[in-house]
């Protein structure tokens, strides 16, 4: 049973309310402990006065240790539950994004205006980077890595093989669709940045830093200092007098030690500060990676081996237990006490350096798969999400086919959809119609979904089937006060890179909105149709959308090379009516006069 949208607003909606219901358990189960906590803090006091009046005995010792042992047991319990409701509100927002999405296309997620550049050959043409981009449309990445792979790869065009595989990790994970929400929840809150920083360090910066470790003295000693200064201070409370002051000597020695490494202990732990969180979360994440037998081979290859043979997750976990012990030193208390009996922070910075010295390389394999991992849900969601839409057929040849193609970021109930083929060999498409008729959105229709096609992601039609093309586009030109480029001056640097790139790369496909509108109407008409014909020697296939219907008479000269298409109005009443859809031949009706009219200017025949 093929789902449809409604299917698909119904289940998130189902998933969101179990989770609300979960949270709101959660909080009264907070509620019931810290009354609990209460209580037994309430007991302890009234067990004190009891001492206090009766006396000291055995009695009332036991049961005074009873109260402050269920309270530590309590403690523990409240951050196991204040986790759990932390992770239910971040699965829940998940949720609510979807449904979100679904109700008013918006997504919390990212839009990618870090990526935006109008040197792009097509990215901002097309609306690939930004605010309501094809970008923000897809992402579900939080790692800046996932961000950065996605972008790339919607900004370039991947190989046939590799687009191939793409779309079978893509479809396999969509199968673990339900999972995909718990793996992104797992990654809420957390900077995107972070998992770079922490790699940063393992890769660049521990190797030096810990040198300081290596030392087989030092290493020795912190081994056996807790057994010593433990001796000593048992030896202290039974002989006391000298003891107390050889302890004192030793405790004194290990304080002095600490801090003649301090600047060592610092550059070790700088960057990991409060990360014991974040690595459980990449560790939660990474091991349901684990778990799965995968079967496609582009997801396979993220493990560098096969899955079974790496268990980073247990790694992770391992280095945030290391880091959380760390962590220790923040409480200057506790830190001084361990670092007095154990050389804490010492101990640590050695228990990292054996850490690294194992396990670090496979780590860092695994934080990278995470964003890997996140981009191909990305792409796992859209697919999930738009279950109309199809898996594009990339063909080996020159190939252009498509069925019922419509603009992805076009709402389902506003897009109009349309069929268009490429012939066997290039030519140049020229397309005509009137104003708001639809031919920039035809253009931009197409190549957005060749961009989606090419990063191996499902496509907004019913049919497609296309080999690659390099796309080069001429569309928004703007001029710079910047950088003191008028609008013509842009119109013709674009020109000149589109140029320069159909003759390095033969698999150019060129869409063109209106060339150059920021000179007078001759002069366009004539750099247009040198343009055109250069296109055409160098066999580049071209879309080309103009008003001027002089261009679309160049069929005449060039009947094989040159298509001419158009989109229309009908008028009725003095009424536009615009139907989208995209029609064989020249346009034969236009509304300018009817716009004009429309502010209060007649042109006069």
């Amino acid at each position: 049973m093929v789902k449809t949208k409604d299917h698909l607003l119904n289940d998130y909606q189902n998933n969101a309310d179990q989770q609300q219901q979960q949270i709101a358990a959660l909080k009264k189960r907070l509620n019931q402990i810290a009354f609990s906590r209460l209580g037994l803090f309430i007991a302890e006091i009234l067990l004190i006065a009891l001492m206090i009046s009766q006396g000291f005995s055995s009695t009332i010792v036991v049961l005074m240790v009873l109260p402050v042992f269920l309270f530590m047991m309590l403690v523990r319990r409240q951050t196991a539950v204040q986790e759990s409701l932390h992770y239910a509100e971040q699965l829940l927002w998940v949720y609510q994004n979807e449904i979100c999405h679904l109700i008013q296309r918006k997504n919390n997620y990212p839009d990618g205006h870090q990526y935006e550049d109008e040197q792009h050959h097509y990215a901002s043409d097309l609306d690939i980077y930004g605010p309501g981009s094809l970008y923000s449309y897809i992402n579900r990445c939080h790692t800046q890595l996932g961000m950065d792979t996605l972008a790339a790869n919607l900004g370039t065009p991947n190989q046939q093989q590799t687009i191939a595989q793409r779309q079978e990790a893509v479809k396999e994970l969509e199968s673990h669709i339900a999972q995909t929400f718990h793996f992104r929840a797992a990654l809420q809150n957390h900077q995107p940045d972070q998992l770079r920083i922490i790699r940063q360090k393992l890769l660049h910066q521990l190797p030096d830093q810990l040198k300081f470790t290596r030392k087989g003295l030092l290493r020795l000693y912190i081994r056996v200092v807790p057994f010593l200064m433990m001796g000593l201070f048992l030896l202290g409370c039974i002989y006391g007098g000298l003891t107390w002051r050889v302890f004192g000597l030793a405790a004194l020695s290990n304080v002095m030690l600490t801090l003649s490494q301090l600047k060592h202990i610092n550059q070790v732990y700088y960057g990991f500060t409060g990360s014991s969180n974040l690595l459980n979360a990449f560790s939660g994440t990474i091991k349901w990676t684990e778990d799965i037998s995968w079967k496609s081979p582009y997801i396979i290859k993220l493990f560098g081996t096969t899955p079974n043979e790496q268990n980073v997750s247990a790694q992770i976990r391992q280095l945030a237990k290391i880091i959380q012990a760390f962590d220790a030193r923040l409480n200057f208390l506790l830190a001084g006490v361990l670092n007095v009996f154990l050389l804490w922070d010492l101990r640590c910075s050695v228990n990292l350096a054996n850490w690294h010295d194992q396990a670090s390389e496979g780590v860092m394999q695994g934080l990278d798969r995470v964003g890997r991992f996140e981009e191909l849900i990305s792409l796992a969601t859209l697919s999930h999400n738009e279950p109309e839409w199809t898996w594009p057929v990339i063909a080996p040849q020159f190939k252009c086919q498509a069925v019922a193609l419509g603009h992805p970021l076009i709402p389902e109930e506003k897009r109009v959809a349309n069929d268009f083929n490429l012939q066997d060999s290039p030519t140049v498409d020229v397309v005509t119609g009137s104003n708001m008729a639809g031919k920039s959105t035809f253009l931009r229709t197409l190549g957005i979904n060749m961009v989606l096609a090419f990063a191996g992601a499902p496509v907004c039609a019913s049919e497609m089937s296309v080999s690659i093309f390099r796309l080069l586009s001429y569309m928004r030109i703007k001029d710079s006060l910047n950088d003191q480029t008028s609008t013509f001056k842009a119109e013709l640097n674009r020109l000149k890179m589109i140029l320069d790139a159909i003759l390095v790369e033969p698999d150019s496909l060129v869409l063109i909105d209106e060339m150059l509108r920021g000179t007078n109407s001759k002069d366009k008409y004539l750099g247009s149709k040198v343009f055109i014909e250069k296109l055409m020697e160098q066999h580049t296939p071209a879309l080309f959308a103009t008003h001027d219907l002089q261009l679309s008479e160049m069929k005449a000269d060039h009947p094989e090379q040159l298509r001419n298409y158009h989109f229309d109005i009908q008028i009725a009443e003095g009424e536009m009516k615009f139907d989208y859809k995209l029609k064989h031949g020249p346009c034969t009706t236009f509304n300018a006069a009817l716009l004009l009219k429309e502010i209060g200017l007649t042109l006069s025949s």
